[in-house]
């Protein structure tokens, strides 16, 4: 497998993600498409204090994307929210999934002191819990928590 490279970008050119929207539409997901959406309408540009959006590349291929918001649904700035990880299904199990929240947990730790996310994909709450998340069963916003360092 060729190297991969984690980039956290500030501009997302959004015709280079539309392989992963076919990709994750196909398998019945419809975050990344809605993320492609949000970037291009302004609605979620991951440009917030504490705020970072990560995009894996193989080559010059993308091949994984996750970001880091400020929590919507808190009324703490000290709670960020991990969105729209993805990975594409040819390069699964190589830990690229781990490589982008491993950013994004760096990154939130000079932010915020916990991290939430909601999925209900068991695969995905399997590999949450597998790099330290717990499980939140006390939310309707989020299903999954982090604990940082407080900062």
């Amino acid at each position: 497998m060729n190297e991969i490279i984690i980039l956290k970008v500030n501009h997302l050119d959004t015709h280079k993600l539309k392989q992963l929207v076919v990709e994750s539409a196909g398998e019945g997901f419809r975050h990344i498409k809605r993320l492609v959406n949000d970037f291009e309408t302004g609605a979620n540009i991951f440009d917030k204090d504490g705020e970072a959006l990560y995009i894996a590349y193989q080559s010059s291929d993308v091949v994984g994307v996750c970001g880091l918001n400020q929590d919507p649904y808190m009324n703490s700035k000290k709670v960020g929210r991990v969105r729209r990880l993805y990975v594409s299904k040819k390069v699964r199990r190589f830990g690229i999934g781990r490589m982008l929240m491993d950013s994004v947990i760096t990154e939130a730790r000079k932010h915020y002191n916990m991290l939430v996310l909601k999925t209900d994909n068991p695969i995905a709450d399997t590999f949450y819990r597998s790099i330290g998340f717990s499980v939140n069963i006390n939310s309707e916003n989020d299903s999954h928590f982090l604990l940082l360092s407080s900062n």
